[in-house]
């Protein structure tokens, strides 16, 4: 694509997300606008007295945050910060700098020739790589732990709960919280569906849509490419909008407690919990900036032959002067 085509479509692509982040600001005013006057309303008031926002949790439901739950917290932050960062440089559809055949000396080795991947690829499916075993990691000790229940609705009260709890947070007269004991029925319908709908969803549209996916046979026909496509970027979306939520609310309702609560496992207002997070954005930050495919082409040589392609021509100057 030619420079100036590129920097049109940046262009547009900049003027298309401040549109959408303005119609988003305009949106969360009038939503806020009608809780408060919801909240006036008697019929209201009784709902969420009755419905308070907290389901009770089973007995003998865990009390507090094991250090697993911590760590495992940051390491999923930053496999999705890098997931992001990969998954944006395959959409630019950038031509990429440097292509990878796997060695099919080694294991795993398969029948048919390596196929040849774009560096970027390559990068996307390694860290897709870490983000599924820390998943795996997380729901084993989930529920190996009984930590399952804080996060996996038990009773149908959940809907009404949350319903109240997002009127609360809307009409800024927040809930009582206390997420070392447990969370409000809203977060838990949020981490449900990102643990066990929105992940599984991006683990098996992501497959289809690697060349790890077979491409020939039945397989082809489970999980169609266009369905793939059309998923796969609207959940990416979901992780963004979850985050960005998740993140605000950690800031705005305790920040101090809630950081100390899930990155330092905790119970208290000091400054650990911050330190550490504070730490965890250099580092997320820093991987951001490293990962670019031409800086991780030694990595990717370790594990195949990486064939770096000459630079794409400049596009010729225009003449300022007309004969």
């Amino acid at each position: 694509m030619p420079s100036s085509s590129r920097s049109r479509s940046r262009g547009l692509t900049a003027k298309r997300a401040l549109v959408y982040a303005g119609a988003a600001v305009v949106a969360l005013v009038v939503a806020v606008l009608v809780a408060r006057l919801l909240r006036t309303l008697p019929a209201v008031q009784d709902f969420i007295a009755e419905y308070p926002g907290h389901s009770p949790l089973p007995d003998g439901a865990p009390v507090g945050i094991p250090a697993w739950l911590a760590w495992q917290h940051f390491f999923n932050a930053f496999f999705l910060v890098m997931l992001v960062r990969t998954g944006l440089i395959i959409r630019s559809k950038a031509r990429p700098p440097a292509f990878w055949t796997r060695d099919n000396s080694r294991w795993p080795r398969t029948k048919g020739a390596p196929r040849r991947l774009g560096i970027s690829v390559w990068l996307h499916l390694v860290v897709d790589g870490f983000w599924v075993l820390n998943g795996v990691v997380y729901v084993v000790l989930l529920f190996a732990t009984g930590q399952w229940v804080r996060v996996v609705p038990t009773s149908w009260e959940v809907v009404p709960n949350s319903i109240s709890v997002v009127l609360q947070y809307l009409s800024l007269d927040w809930p009582v919280e206390n997420s070392w004991v447990s969370y409000n029925d809203a977060q838990v319908l949020a981490y449900f569906a990102i643990v066990f709908v929105a992940s599984p969803l991006a683990i098996v549209t992501g497959l289809r849509l690697s060349p790890v996916w077979p491409m020939q046979g039945g397989w082809t026909k489970v999980v169609p490419e266009r369905f793939a496509r059309a998923l796969h970027y609207p959940v990416m979306l979901f992780f963004l909008l979850f985050t960005a939520v998740h993140v605000v609310l950690v800031l705005a309702t305790g920040a101090l407690r809630n950081l100390n609560h899930m990155y330092a496992a905790r119970e208290s207002d000091d400054w650990v919990g911050f330190a550490v997070f504070a730490v965890s954005l250099a580092v997320m930050a820093g991987a951001w900036v490293l990962a670019k495919p031409l800086l991780l082409a030694p990595v990717a040589e370790r594990f195949g032959q990486v064939r770096r392609m000459p630079p794409a021509p400049a596009a010729p100057a225009r003449s300022a002067t007309r004969g």
